[in-house]
């Protein structure tokens, strides 16, 4: 039996409201499975080998669903990049200095933890090369948005004067996320006690020293 694509499943049913002729009806529930599935391929078999196919197996849906969202797997990918990013570091007004970068290694521990970091984001990095709108995507989505928390982080620290004018928040972003990336993506190795702790106060030692 051919499987019954949900959407037009549900827009074939008598409603009070017809679409415009047309018009696709995109449910939001099988956008969401769509995602799912799409991270699930990618966890499994890498950007290179991930099919439309076997994403919409996984979704349990048939591959029209997925061409009305997007119109290739690259184009899948990005979105599904955007919508983690969007998510983001929170920016942290602990009141100091080590109190915001310890804010920051907290949250940041956790992000670099999910599947999505550890695992799709190295392979994309990988694809990058052969898919420049990949390595944009990735940082417009990831990169731009902690350094606007950077900023935000270094200016208070310098209107509290625990930093001098002119410090500069992509150093900062550096010292801060760049130790535990590779730690935890890259070495994929655990966080002993008071490591966080430790990291914050070398990370504050530093900006100060280099500002």
């Amino acid at each position: 039996m051919t499987k019954t694509d949900p959407e037009t499943a549900a827009t074939s049913r008598p409603t009070s409201r017809r679409a415009p002729a047309g018009a696709a009806v995109l449910r939001e529930d099988v956008t969401v499975a769509i995602r799912g599935a799409v991270f699930e391929e990618l966890a499994a078999v890498g950007f290179a080998r991930m099919s439309i196919e076997g994403i919409a197996r996984r979704a349990g849906v048939g591959k029209t669903a997925v061409y009305r969202r997007w119109k290739s797997k690259l184009a899948m990918v990005l979105d599904l990049v955007s919508v983690f990013a969007e998510q983001g570091l929170p920016v942290p007004h602990t009141g100091s200095l080590y109190g915001d970068i310890r804010a920051l290694l907290a949250v940041a521990s956790m992000a670099l933890r999910h599947p999505i970091a550890s695992q799709v984001i190295p392979d994309l990095l990988v694809e990058s090369v052969r898919h420049p709108e990949i390595a944009d995507a990735i940082k417009a989505a990831l990169l731009d948005g902690q350094q606007g928390v950077a900023v935000v982080v270094v200016r208070e620290a310098v209107e509290r004067g625990e930093l001098p004018a002119g410090a500069d928040p992509d150093r900062a972003l550096d010292l801060i996320v760049g130790p535990l990336y590779w730690r935890l993506v890259v070495v994929k190795g655990g966080l002993p006690k008071g490591y966080l702790d430790d990291l914050a106060k070398s990370a504050v030692a530093a900006l100060k020293a280099t500002a």
